[in-house]
């Protein structure tokens, strides 16, 4: 590999580009469940679409399959005009394409139990309602539960003191 290689030319030929125009390639081992992909949604309708989607000179998706996806559904459809920002990778071979997605994949990691549950604590203690914790992360009142480290009562307490509001009722006699 050359230390010449311009490593900024992708982002240099950012371009936004008609969704339909690009297709998903035909080995990617990474697979996401429908909460995961409404999570990646709500992410991207929060923070904006904040990562292009890598693709192949022939519009063959190599890395960001699932913001792809979600970029079809509503409202993000509508939203982004059907274009999605894309930059373009020419590896020499198929085999490099491939080794791309997975180390795209790969490199990003997972998330560790200690600075999860510092998170969860952190926007319990600054009064961030379970709803809006399992909105905002993706995670299931069980999960905040286990990372939050209170006791199960309080827990519980903490959800039932949610104020809900009703509308009035109205009393009908059968008469």
């Amino acid at each position: 590999m050359s230390q010449t290689k311009d490593l900024f030319a992708p982002l240099r030929n950012l371009q936004f580009i008609d969704r339909d125009l690009v297709k998903p390639n035909d080995y990617n081992p990474n697979k996401v469940l429908e909460k995961n992909l409404k999570l990646l949604m709500e992410s991207i309708l929060n923070n904006g679409f904040c990562f292009p989607i890598v693709i192949r000179p022939d519009y063959t998706i190599i890395d960001g399959f699932h913001r792809w996806l979600v970029s079809g559904r509503e409202p993000l459809k509508t939203m982004l005009g059907n274009k999605i920002p894309v930059v373009i990778v020419a590896h020499a071979n198929r085999e490099d394409d491939m080794a791309g997605t997975i180390t795209f994949n790969r490199a990003r990691g997972t998330h560790l139990l200690e600075p999860m549950e510092n998170i969860v604590k952190s926007l319990i203690k600054e009064g961030v309602s379970v709803a809006d914790i399992s909105k905002k992360l993706g995670m299931s009142d069980e999960e905040i539960f286990r990372l939050s480290k209170l006791d199960r009562q309080t827990f519980l307490q903490m959800i039932t003191d949610r104020k809900q509001t009703f509308s009035k009722a109205v009393i009908i006699r059968k008469g």
